[in-house]
């Protein structure tokens, strides 16, 4: 059962999203609320696991991560949970998703040289039950940014 959210919930999630480094008296100021109401609601999110993680958002290129790839895979054999998880490890995989339509599966990566592209795209044609990849290399990232709120 989801947790329902209140207005100050998202007002929370919004304080958290823009920088969660912020503290509890920073986050109750914000939001206009006790930092016995922000710590309770804080805990509760996380108890529930709508609050995963704190995490820093990095600028991947800054750190030579200058190729993003899109690679849609289709599966045989009834494998697609099992060859997601395996792919889900491999090191440059950022996202793994489930989708309709010609593919099974949608990955996205990111390497520093194409050397690793290359690798990588082997490794995955590799893997039992993979019959075919499609890969797209990314030209301009114009928006890269999983903060709904």
């Amino acid at each position: 059962m989801r947790m329902s959210l209140d207005k100050t919930d998202v007002k929370i999630l919004k304080a958290l999203t823009s920088d969660a480094r912020s503290s509890s008296r920073q986050i109750a100021k914000q939001c206009e609320i006790s930092i016995g109401t922000a710590l309770s609601r804080i805990k509760k999110m996380e108890q529930e696991g709508i609050i995963k993680a704190y995490s820093t958002i990095l600028d991947h290129e800054k750190l030579g991560y200058e190729l993003t790839v899109v690679t849609e895979i289709t599966v045989s054999k009834g494998r697609l949970l099992e060859m997601e998880n395996e792919i889900a490890r491999i090191p440059n995989v950022v996202s793994v998703y489930d989708v309709t339509g010609l593919t099974d599966a949608v990955i996205i990566a990111k390497f520093k040289t194409r050397e690793d592209l290359s690798k990588f795209a082997k490794r995955l044609l590799a893997l039992p039950y993979v019959e075919r990849t499609n890969s797209h290399v990314v030209l301009t990232t114009i928006k890269e940014d999983f903060r709904l709120l």
